[in-house]
């Protein structure tokens, strides 16, 4: 392996790292010393790589982003015209009980981001559109979004049930926000769909 792939392999772990500590943590709750201890590498490597804080953020968010689309390219790719079913149950279920270091990004950084700058935040609104302009391209599925505005209102209802389901202190009051949200974006095929398989 070259000197350039060894430094790009370790940009890509510490920006992995990041997106995990950010998510975990938040912004303020996380230093250069924490990620650099997370991506296994030391504070100086990870200066090497990017000169602050706020940078190694900005490329978390893009790269949080880019999993969301590729996620749902996934399910896309694996359920054909069944993907959009799948997809919300997925999100509603795995990315909602998850640790919180693995969650969506558009769920946990979108706080951080809107306290960001103005790079962050152009960065996470393009990811955003670009999510929801995959979600509309992807094979005709039922109850899917059908244009911008529906595809915007569905990820801002999965987003925030995700958010309060994940806030509440009983499973109880969570699985009542998500099957509230699952069944406002699916209707009736919440109930009869199966879950993520």
């Amino acid at each position: 392996m070259s000197r350039t792939e060894q430094k790009a392999m370790t940009r890509q772990r510490i920006v992995e790292a990041a997106g995990r500590g950010f998510r975990r943590n938040g912004y303020g709750g996380i230093g250069v010393d924490g990620l650099a201890k997370e991506a296994g590498v030391t504070s100086g490597a990870f200066y090497v790589h990017f000169d602050s804080k706020g940078a190694a953020f900005r490329d978390a968010v893009n790269h949080g982003m880019a999993d969301l689309k590729a996620g749902v390219l996934h399910f896309q790719r694996e359920h054909g015209q069944a993907w959009w079913p799948k997809f919300v149950h997925f999100y509603l279920g795995a990315k909602r009980t998850c640790d919180l270091s693995e969650s969506c990004s558009l769920q946990s950084l979108s706080p951080e981001v809107a306290r960001s700058d103005e790079q962050a935040r152009a960065a996470f609104e393009v990811g955003l559109r670009d999510v929801a302009a995959t979600i509309l391209a992807g094979p005709k599925s039922p109850d899917m979004p059908r244009d911008l505005d529906a595809a915007c209102a569905a990820l801002a209802s999965l987003v925030g049930a995700v958010t309060l389901a994940r806030a509440v202190g009983s499973d109880a009051m969570a699985e009542q926000i998500a099957a509230a949200a699952g069944r406002s974006l699916l209707g009736a095929r919440w109930k009869t769909e199966v879950g993520p398989g």
